[in-house]
């Protein structure tokens, strides 16, 4: 008991406000600053790739794929969601009331923060879509196994906000309260120094990773498909944002709908809910696609193939219909012995098409060759066919 005591005591009673946000790289000409937050950004995404090649590579998607994909989206994404940014915190880019008091350089600043989810999700789709569209596979199925992956990222990226001293809630008792430095620009002005704030990074990685375990549960009992578990992932994201996003105190553009003023964040948050629950509900009506398959309907596995085994569009053997319909070439060779060509008539009498004694023989015509008798066949259609020998090779 005393060795549970004694452990409590040393659990700190708030989170301590960090201590390094970065480090510095000489180069010949100055020095690279590498920031933290970018350094964030950069760990979530390589662990949403992770997570997204390997549920992509279940589903059956081209091998390499994925990366023919990301690069159009990651860029895509991160310059919506600096866009989203500057256009819902307008103040410090363009001045209060856009009066042009701001300062227009620092919207290509990124390590300095600010990326606004709805941005990065909206370009980041298009810029999927293109990859998609080279890759010959379907966005909707990209989509769905890249869900619990995005949330990954979204979790990992969010301690940015930490290293940042950034994006934080109201004050709190709570033992698990923010420290902020009193010096930091975002440090309220007018409250005391040591002020503890909600974590708000923290409730939402904490949201976003139980996010990617429900989504993943859901998925494995239900294997969603046509994007269904995209939408749901927004629903999932959305429902916790408005609670979070509630919270913090930092500026940011206040919207007033229904005669409630709040934050932009909130009322997009609420909208995108609302959206994302309506379109879940109407693919879930379509049904399952059939067939079930990551590509496009032009672009399956046959494609790129070898050639030597051609197919058609339906999956049948387009080389073995080709054989069924081309008829026999018959030996265009005259010097054919009387036997062999005896050899391949028909033998009326006793049903054998092997035989080579004739049943009936004509006359020998003028030019002194032998000719070869003809006999009736009954073939398998009951239709009599007529048939008529080559010349033997020698005269008689």
């Amino acid at each position: 008991m005393q060795t549970l005591l004694h452990a409590a005591a040393l659990v700190p009673a708030s989170i301590p406000s960090p201590d390094w946000s970065g480090f510095d790289i000489p180069l010949p000409w100055g020095t690279l600053r590498i920031h933290a937050y970018a350094l964030c950004i950069l760990a979530g995404i390589v662990l949403g790739l992770w997570l997204t090649s390997v549920r992509w590579a279940r589903r059956g998607a081209p091998e390499g794929s994925v990366w023919d994909i990301v690069i159009w989206a990651i860029p895509f994404g991160i310059i919506g969601g600096r866009l989203y940014h500057v256009v819902s915190s307008p103040d410090q880019y363009f001045g209060p009331g856009f009066d042009g008091t701001g300062d227009l350089w620092l919207i290509p600043q990124i390590q300095r923060g600010g990326l606004g989810i709805w941005g990065a999700v909206v370009l980041g789709v298009v810029g999927a879509w293109i990859g998609c569209r080279r890759a010959g596979v379907k966005l909707t199925a990209f989509l769905d196994a890249a869900a619990p992956g995005l949330l990954l990222a979204q979790a990992v990226g969010r301690w940015g906000n930490y290293f940042n001293q950034e994006l934080f809630g109201g004050p709190t008792t709570l033992p698990w309260g923010l420290q902020i430095d009193a010096d930091n620009p975002n440090f309220p002005a007018g409250m005391p120094a040591d002020t503890l704030f909600h974590p708000t990074f923290l409730y939402e990685s904490l949201w976003n990773i139980a996010g990617v375990l429900i989504l993943l549960a859901l998925d494995r009992r239900f294997h969603f498909r046509r994007a269904r578990l995209f939408w749901l992932y927004a629903m999932y994201y959305t429902l916790g944002r408005v609670w979070i996003e509630a919270m913090r105190i930092d500026e940011a553009e206040q919207i007033n709908l229904f005669g409630i003023t709040t934050r932009l964040n909130v009322w997009t948050s609420i909208f995108v809910f609302v959206a994302a629950l309506v379109v879940f509900i109407l693919i879930g009506m379509k049904g399952r696609p059939e067939p079930d398959t990551p590509y496009l309907a032009d672009r399956g596995p046959v494609a790129g193939s070898d050639q030597d085994q051609v197919t058609d569009k339906t999956g049948d053997d387009a080389g073995v219909k080709a054989a069924a319909t081309v008829p026999a070439v018959r030996d265009a060779d005259t010097r054919v012995s009387d036997s062999e060509s005896h050899d391949n008539l028909p033998d009326i009498q006793n049903g054998s098409g092997n035989s080579s004694t004739p049943t009936e023989e004509e006359p020998a015509s003028g030019d002194g060759n032998k000719a070869i008798p003809v006999t009736p066949e009954t073939g398998n259609s009951g239709r009599e066919v007529s048939e008529s020998a080559p010349e033997a090779g020698t005269s008689r």
